[in-house]
């Protein structure tokens, strides 16, 4: 893995114009993504994960969606200022989207081979004969048996574990520097989500392509990111690499998310962050997490904590210091 990073988000606004009012989606996200690695991505639902990685390859249907701010520098453009054909040319070319449901994301009257073909038409010169054979080839790499028969195939006819492995085939079919996986395996069994988790290391350590793993769950982020970025009301309230990260959380957050996990060597009852998330219509003032939060005191609720060092690549929002149990 390189220290060069292939991505560099900076301070990243994404809003949306509702007739209830202005959803605050994502507010102010600064990361890094660097060559080879897996940055992991989480937070529980409505956090702005997904958002802020649509935002970057303009997913989001505008309007009622608004990119309000900062930039994403990937090579020699700013992606927040692409738009159109160039940024159809990065979207599959350059940048792959594993979307987290495979029946809505596959067209579901074209046969998985002339979806697969349909990226290549895109973002290659391939004839004919060349298309067909990197599409079975596609299919071989990830796994799905008899490959050049399954290019016939529709995806209803398809399970959902091979459905998902399809999509994963579309998002590398041009081998693309970057792929972002939003929470792919969620709505596939256990054995199916291993089997997905395996394909994506060893396809990542073949190619050496950059991944962004959203996901809320924290268990399976552990044995498979380099670093990880967790998010709560639309911003970035910790990110780390992953041994610290679990082994010395700094957010009163993230030690609720890592104390809710279920383990094999505790007995005791599962624990909850109690309190909701909060309301993004309010811009936020303060921390977002001051309302749900044990150690908060008066700052907290007065200004927005920015993230700060408090150990090598170890950044934290936050104007406690759980370690010594005093305000910064």
């Amino acid at each position: 893995m390189s220290s060069t990073p292939v991505l560099s988000v900076s301070d990243l606004k994404t809003r949306f114009h509702t007739q209830d009012g202005t959803v605050h989606a994502v507010n102010g996200v600064t990361f890094e993504l660097r060559r080879g690695e897996l940055l992991g991505v989480v937070g529980e639902s409505g956090s702005g994960k997904s958002v802020t990685m649509m935002s970057l390859l303009k997913l989001i249907p505008m309007p009622p969606g608004e990119i309000a701010g900062g930039s994403a520098e990937f090579g020699d453009v700013d992606l927040i200022d692409v738009e159109g054909d160039r940024m159809r040319e990065i979207r599959g070319g350059k940048i792959g989207f594993i979307f987290q449901d495979p029946m809505t994301s596959l067209n579901p009257v074209l046969t998985v081979g002339r979806q697969i073909t349909e990226s290549l038409d895109l973002h290659t010169e391939l004839t004919k004969p060349e298309k067909k054979a990197r599409a079975v080839e596609l299919l071989e790499i990830v796994g799905i048996p008899d490959a050049e028969q399954r290019l016939k195939a529709y995806p209803h006819e398809l399970s959902g574990g091979m459905r998902q492995r399809v999509v994963i085939a579309i998002a590398l079919a041009c081998n693309p520097e970057i792929i972002i996986a939003d929470e792919p395996t969620t709505a596939l069994d256990v054995t199916i989500q291993a089997q997905i988790i395996d394909q994506i290391r060893e396809l990542r350590q073949t190619l050496g392509t950059a991944v962004i793993w959203i996901t809320h769950d924290l268990g399976v982020i552990a044995g498979l990111a380099d670093r990880v970025v967790v998010m709560y009301g639309g911003r970035i309230v910790e990110q780390a690499p992953v041994k610290p990260l679990y082994g010395t959380p700094q957010h009163p957050y993230t030690q609720g998310l890592l104390a809710s996990l279920p383990r094999l060597d505790r007995d005791d009852e599962l624990v909850s962050i109690p309190g909701t998330p909060p309301n993004l219509y309010n811009e936020p003032t303060g921390c977002s997490f001051a309302p749900r939060c044990e150690y908060a005191f008066d700052r907290c609720t007065q200004e927005i904590p920015p993230l700060i060092t408090v150990d090598e690549e170890h950044e934290v929002a936050c104007f406690f210091d759980i370690q010594k149990g005093e305000p910064r």
